[in-house]
């Protein structure tokens, strides 16, 4: 028997209207529609509480036994196509300034890419900010400002 396994419980033609409160010095938020801001600043408690939320709202549903690291990842790679498909057949300067109905989609599918890399990233015990922080190092390594400034080359033809 297949099972549907519900990203984030909230319907696909739902307004957008999530305050995330006050945004950084600078920051003007995104709009979707006319409903609140959809961008702002993260902190890592605000990430710890969707990471326990996510984890209630599964367990509330006994999904847990649906949300295997392998599922987790399926589902991740499908919701990303589900992405793409708002930015198909654009051009650049289009897919800068998407018009308000079409940003509050592409803002829900970014949701539930976040909604399963959250899950997946806690199911297997790895702190996604720790992580995201090692690779900003990594990649610091291999693209040093010096030879990588300005051009989008691989790191082995700098």
């Amino acid at each position: 028997m297949a099972h549907t396994i519900a990203p984030t419980g909230i319907p696909r033609d739902r307004k957008l209207n999530v305050d995330v409160g006050p945004l950084p010095p600078g920051s003007t938020p995104a709009r979707a529609a006319g409903h609140g801001p959809i961008l702002g600043s993260m902190t890592n408690r605000r990430f710890e509480d969707l990471r326990a939320r996510l984890a209630d709202f599964a367990a509330a549903r006994d999904w847990e036994r649906f949300h295997s690291p392998k599922n987790l990842a399926m589902a991740l790679a499908a919701e990303s196509g589900e992405l793409l498909e708002h930015f198909q057949w654009l051009t650049e300067k289009q897919s800068a300034s998407l018009p308000p109905g079409e940003l509050e989609a592409v803002a829900l599918e970014l949701a539930d890419i976040q909604v399963y890399l959250v899950r997946l990233a806690d199911r297997l015990g790895i702190d996604l900010v720790a992580a995201a922080h090692r690779k900003i190092d990594l990649n610091a390594e291999k693209y040093p400002v010096e030879k990588s400034r300005g051009h989008a080359r691989k790191y082995d033809k700098l």
